[in-house]
């Protein structure tokens, strides 16, 4: 028997016409005892947004404000994650640092300029978030003294996706208060024996 098919009908784009972008359906608010995962940015759900490192950091910041977020991840070629860049880092001194070092125009500081490298980034397990709460993450941003926390979970073969992120501004809105993440860095092993209790 032959399946007969049909054309289906099509019409122009209409002018002003866009597209559908992944939100992720956070609580509006929480406390402190809510699990951990609900104010946890899921890249499961929503797009990381990335940069190379050889872009500008006005490049970066034109893009964090295109897309309404304080971070970016420096990628290469193939999405592998070279480092991070935040509004931070954009507003900090380490710009000025290297227009004086290398004695160039601040329009021509590159994102692997003020990035955070790989190198330097800690991450958190998912599987370590089970029955952690929201107040677990805040004091790890304390300790820790940073606005993310970047959440990974292992592949079949082993190796680190991103999955998410924690962020302060995130965190502060759905907490209605502003978390302060001044404090005394520590290792994360430290942290995570406090994330297991």
């Amino acid at each position: 028997m032959t399946q007969h098919y049909k054309t289906l009908p099509s019409a122009p784009m209409q002018k002003g016409a866009t597209f559908h972008k992944p939100r992720q359906a956070l609580p509006e608010n929480v406390s402190p005892d809510a699990p951990a995962i609900q104010v946890m940015t899921d890249f499961k759900v929503v797009t990381a947004y990335t940069i190379f490192p050889l872009e500008t950091i006005e490049a970066a910041r034109a893009k964090m404000i295109h897309r309404g977020v304080r971070m970016l991840l420096a990628v290469d070629d193939m999405n592998h994650i070279l480092g991070l860049i935040t509004a931070t880092d954009l507003t900090s001194e380490k710009p000025m640092q290297v227009v004086r070092t290398q004695g160039i125009r601040h329009a021509d500081v590159m994102v692997k300029d003020v990035m955070t490298p790989r190198e330097r980034l800690e991450v958190l397990n998912v599987e370590d978030l089970a029955g952690a709460h929201v107040g677990d993450v805040v004091a790890t941003l304390k300790a820790h003294g940073r606005q993310h926390a970047l959440v990974v979970e292992h592949g079949q073969d082993g190796a680190q996706i991103l999955r998410g992120m924690f962020s302060t501004s995130q965190i502060s809105r759905q907490l209605g208060s502003t978390v302060e993440t001044a404090g005394v860095a520590r290792t994360f092993a430290e942290l995570g024996a406090e994330l297991g209790r």
